[in-house]
């Protein structure tokens, strides 16, 4: 049993449906990356060297083993951290090998899916994923998936495409009733568009070729290859070559050469609702996480998020909860997608950009103040922005202990520590939702963003994996499971902190200090029980100060670190905080 919390008593996996979102200690893994429970399935049933079967856990780019089984066997392990929910990098079949000759990968992550309606044999079988699933809930853990309805695995090729590669071609340039551009001849008549007010099934339905941009094909061993068979047909898609990830290509272009749908077309809306409706139904999943949110037409979401949460609501899943991929560190930028496309919540992703600014002493704790001030504009306002989930680094950024140490090349490793720590302290006990990065706890930091932020958490065969040092300066070693790492313990204690006391979860926030230095943020947690106060210090020397605090705040008591007994006056506060740590002070109601 792992240290800190106890597994969850049989009646949890009846109490875990009623807790809300922003409730929620979110552990994102990557199941090839996790726990091989099941070398069987190491290869996925296929046979050949690499590039047949996807297995190699020699190279960071391919397949490493990890699996359901193995996920199922840890969860001890991830429930002892404090986590509460899981979310799962998708877990749907692959292709297994895509790239050009001699750069070629495997699809381990997730993100190049062929079939829909199928788990990915190297990750193992639906009963697996059940199995898995149960499992949790039967300890009061959630379970979120990773989808993606932006794009398929590369499989539709391109006529036409000139050797410099398949830039994209746009709707001015390459109209949908013009075959080949401008000049073409008449194809697809009738068809009036795709804006917002043409998205219907009789419009579409006169759009019956898809080569008004380039010549789409599929190789004859791939033509049936995706699930459903619908999927199949390139009329489905936008066939306008890659994205430049600006203006209109940024929605109708390939993500890299991932086949991008049409997915202002209603017979891939009305699909996409079948497809992901039927995990909710066959397995109780409680939430999604939406992969490339931006990169789809905001109709679709419009149609597809009410879509899920009707069907999860008639699952008996009251709080399912979706979230979208929005790559931006606008506030306004974000909250746009909560507006106009009707996200529930986004990654928050300028939150990830601030902390990292101010626990490297890069920024001022103003930053995070000035990041907060702009809460209101998410859909629903303030107490929407409980429900972002936040982060300190990613599968595809790279982890926050390699930002540390990149930012402090001569630090002590007790330095880089401490910082990583108070980054946590951050991500815990402000407001939203944090979601724990996999091997973070271990103190796992890599050499940088996508595969080098991948790396395994059991015993690792990758050269580069190996040679990088923890967070805390020591060898990578074998696996990394250590219920008495420090990180780990470190986590564990905040998690559990954020059980006990409802306000770091769910109270209202308020600044309370901040500066255009390093040195300390102040927030208080506000709920009609009283108030939280967390005091952080991102400075090297320690802090003494007056804070304010509500008038009725007047006896006090610790919740971690050194709290004064009582306010130094009606409204004011005095803290001490050490260098590169934080305190928590609880003061109740009627005291």
């Amino acid at each position: 049993m792992s240290a800190g919390f106890a597994q969850a008593a049989p009646s949890a996996h009846a109490a875990y449906l009623d807790r809300p979102p922003q409730d929620e200690v979110i552990y994102f893994v990557l199941p090839d990356r996790f726990a091989n429970g099941d070398t069987a399935n190491d290869r996925g049933g296929l046979a050949g060297d690499r590039l047949k079967t996807g297995f190699d856990p020699s190279d960071k780019g391919f397949y490493h083993g990890g699996d359901l089984a193995g996920l199922t066997a840890r969860l001890d392990y991830i429930q002892g951290l404090g986590a509460t929910t899981i979310w799962l990098g998708p877990i749907f079949r692959n292709k297994v090998v895509q790239g050009p000759p001699g750069q070629e990968s495997a699809g381990y992550h997730g993100y190049w899916i062929t079939d829909f309606t199928d788990v990915d044999p190297h990750f193992g079988t639906r009963a697996q994923l059940k199995a898995f699933v149960d499992a949790a809930h039967a300890r009061g853990l959630k379970v979120y998936l990773d989808i993606v309805a932006n794009h398929t695995a590369d499989i539709i090729q391109y006529r036409g495409c000139p050797a410099t590669g398949c830039d994209y071609r746009s709707k001015a340039d390459y109209p949908f009733v013009r075959q080949g551009g401008v000049g073409g001849a008449a194809i697809n008549d009738g068809f009036l568009g795709d804006d917002s007010a043409r998205q219907t099934a009789e419009n579409f339905a006169q759009l019956t070729r898809p080569d008004f941009a380039y010549a789409p094909y599929v190789a004859k061993d791939e033509t049936a290859v995706k699930k459903p068979a619908w999927l199949n047909d390139p009329i489905w898609y936008h066939n306008r070559g890659n994205s430049r990830f600006t203006g209109e290509s940024s929605t109708y272009g390939d993500f890299a050469g991932l086949d991008d749908l049409a997915t202002e077309n209603p017979r891939v809306v009305k699909g996409f609702i079948e497809i992901y409706g039927r995990w909710i139904d066959d397995f109780g999943i409680d939430g999604y996480r939406i992969d490339t949110a931006r990169h789809v037409n905001p109709e679709f979401w419009r149609a597809f998020v009410p879509a899920m949460l009707a069907r999860a609501k008639a699952r008996g899943i009251p709080n399912f909860h979706i979230f979208g991929e929005v790559a931006e560190t606008e506030p306004g930028m974000l909250a746009r997608f909560t507006r106009v496309d009707g996200y529930p919540a986004v990654l928050d992703f300028a939150f990830q950009g601030a902390v990292a600014d101010v626990v490297n002493g890069k920024a001022g704790t103003d930053v995070l103040a000035h990041l907060f001030s702009q809460d209101a504009l998410y859909e629903g306002g303030e107490v929407a922005a409980l429900r972002l989930p936040t982060f300190l680094g990613n599968h595809d950024m790279g982890r926050i202990g390699h930002f540390v140490r990149a930012a402090h090349p001569d630090a002590s490793d007790d330095e880089i520590t401490r910082r990583v720590i108070l980054a946590h302290a951050f991500l815990m006990f402000t407001r939203g939702i944090p979601v724990l990065y996999y091997g973070d706890e271990q103190g796992l930091a890599g050499a940088g963003g996508d595969k080098d932020s991948r790396q395994d958490m059991f015993a690792t065969r990758v050269a580069s994996y190996a040679a990088d040092r923890l967070v805390d300066g020591g060898a990578v070693g074998g696996d990394h499971f250590r219920t008495d790492a420090p990180l780990y313990k470190a986590i564990s204690a905040m998690a559990r902190l954020r059980t006990t006391e409802p306000a770091l979860r769910r109270g209202r926030q308020v600044v309370r200090a901040a500066g255009d230095k390093p040195g300390l943020f102040a927030v208080s947690r506000m709920t009609e029980a009283g108030e939280v106060l967390v005091a952080f210090n991102t400075g090297l020397t320690p802090i003494v100060a007056q804070v304010e605090v509500d008038a009725t705040s007047r006896i006090w008591r610790s919740a971690h670190g050194s709290c004064a007994a009582a306010a130094t006056a009606s409204g004011s506060y005095r803290v001490e905080v050490g260098p590169l740590d934080y305190m928590i002070c609880v003061s109740e109601v009627g005291q």
